[in-house]
Parts: C-alpha cells; structure tokens; sequence
C-alpha cells in the first residue's frame, strides 16, 4: 500500500451494510477512504451512496480492485457464502488484498477462511468488535484482531477510523474466542442489570436514581451505562438483537466445552436468551432480557 501522497489510503470494499456496518462503512468515507459496498438491500445501498460511497451489484464487482475487503454479516454461514464459490470473495478478490472479517463467528471459520484464502493469494484478519450500535456510529468500538503482525500494522489506520480500542490478540481466530468471551460477559451484566431493575421496582425504589448511583460505585460498567435509558423507558429498538446474541452464546458454550471450560452462570443466560427468542423478543435489542426476568416475576409483557 506504498502510495503516492494523492492515494495513500487503500481502496475498500465493503460487504454487509446492517445495523454496525453502515455506519462503520460511513466513518471510513468521513476519514477519506474510497469505499465501494455490497449489501442484499437497495436502501442501504442507497444509504451508502448518499454518505459519499459507491455502490455495487455483486460482490465480484465490489471487491475486483479493492486493497482491504471488509465483511460485516450476521454469523457463520453467511460469511462462509460472501466468502467461498465461484461468486464470492476469494473468487475474484486480487492477490495481495487484504480481507478483514468483523463478523462474530466462530473461531474454528475464521481458521479456515484463512486457510482457504492464502491458497488464493489473499491475507485475512478476523476482527470482531464490540460497542453496539453506538460504538459503531462514535467510532469507539473494541475490535479484537487475530491474524499475522504485519497484516494487523497494515490495517490499523482503517481500526482507528472505527474504534479506540484495538488490539492483536494473537493468531487466526483468536479475535473470535475473545468476542466469544466479551458476549459472554455482556450477557451475564445485562442479565444481572434486569434482574435488579425489576427487584429495585418491586421494592418502590425511584430507578433512575437507583440506576445513577449505582453506575457510580463498583456496579457500575458500560453495559449500564449503555442500556440504563433501555431499562428506565423500556425501549428495545434494536442496537444489538436477542437473535444474535443467541447466536453468540451458542458459540461461546460450545467453544468453551472444546476447551474444557466450565461456564455455569453463562449456560444459564444462555438459556434465557434462548427463551426469550422462543417468546418472540427476537428482534429485540439484548436489554429485553428484562422482559424475561418480568414474565418470571409475574408480570405481564
């Protein structure tokens, strides 16, 4: 990527533009770079345009003579169907580019996606984040990074577009156990949050106030911090689904019985956020697994 002055920053494709990817793909046109998207959407493509980016057809077109291809989709499968057959990435992506995969998948998929693209010629990082919704639109997500040093030099100006925290965490995959490990706890705090909101209301305590000093002491966190005005006004409006948390969970159960680690307390969410995607809160932001915790305390949601 050893430009001219006029071109130094790569040119990027990007693939999924959701809930993070948009305004992820968003911060990086406001820091200068040429990004050209692919999404399944037209009115996310259109978003993307209106931003300053360019818009494609198909992946093939979006990734023919880009420098960075970063993927942005919901879990496993669907970065294994951008990334493999005769239409996907590794098909028609130029030799030397640089793939970046900010999905939360599996650790085991991002180990082979690597695999399958050095055959092609192509660099991968695994580079999940963490910080929802409005981590993605401040430019303040965590991104944990597994893959090769140098490739993770190469891409760290494209990380501080996107995020404050940024760290290699080690070799391919390693990024997605630490996302693993990050939704886990996430979980068990939101969890723990809605079960003392509903004890504090029960006990006629004003929440708010509740919620402001114990955000002050040792209880408080960022998920507080974060989900405190999803808890006082009961708003759920997606930044981060029960759907994918689901997802999440399942891979940090089944990741941590590979290694033989015992996850008591996150089984049990687990389990609650399996329920609560059964009652219907799929779509939902995480934070209404204080709905959960009030069906169980009686009350009706």
């Amino acid at each position: 990527m050893s430009k001219t002055a006029d071109t130094a920053r790569p040119s990027i494709a990007w693939i999924g533009l959701g809930i993070m990817g948009s305004p992820m793909s968003e911060n990086l046109i406001k820091a200068g770079y040429d990004v050209t998207g692919y999404t399944l959407e037209q009115e996310k493509l259109d978003r993307l345009t209106a931003a300053g980016g360019r818009a494609a057809t198909s992946i093939a077109e979006a990734v023919r003579e880009a420098d960075l291809v970063i993927t942005m989709v919901p879990a496993s499968p669907q970065v294994e169907a951008i990334a493999y057959g005769p239409d996907g990435i590794l098909a028609h992506a130029k030799r030397g580019a640089l793939l970046i995969d900010m999905s939360s998948i599996t650790p085991q998929t991002s180990i082979d996606l690597a695999k399958a693209a050095q055959e092609k010629g192509i660099r991968v990082l695994d580079a999940p984040v963490s910080g929802g919704e409005a981590g993605a639109v401040e430019a303040v997500l965590s991104i944990m990074v597994g893959g090769e040093q140098a490739d993770f030099d190469e891409a760290r100006p494209v990380f501080e577009a996107l995020g404050k925290t940024i760290v290699l965490c080690g070799p391919h995959g390693s990024g997605q156990t630490v996302k693993a490990a990050n939704q886990l706890i996430v979980a068990v705090n939101i969890q723990a949050c809605a079960e003392a909101v509903v004890f504090l209301e029960k006990s006629g305590v004003d929440l708010g106030a509740a919620l402001d000093v114990l955000g002050g002491g040792l209880a408080g966190s960022t998920v507080l911090a974060r989900k405190k005005d999803n808890f006082l006004r009961r708003d759920f409006a997606p930044g981060f689904r029960i759907d994918l948390h689901h997802k999440d969970m399942g891979i940090v159960t089944d990741a941590a019985r590979t290694v033989g680690a015992a996850l008591p307390v996150g089984s049990a969410v687990a389990q609650l956020v399996a329920s609560l995607r059964a009652q219907g809160d799929g779509g939902l932001d995480h934070s209404a697994l204080l709905r959960g915790v009030e069906r169980l305390s009686g009350g009706q949601v």
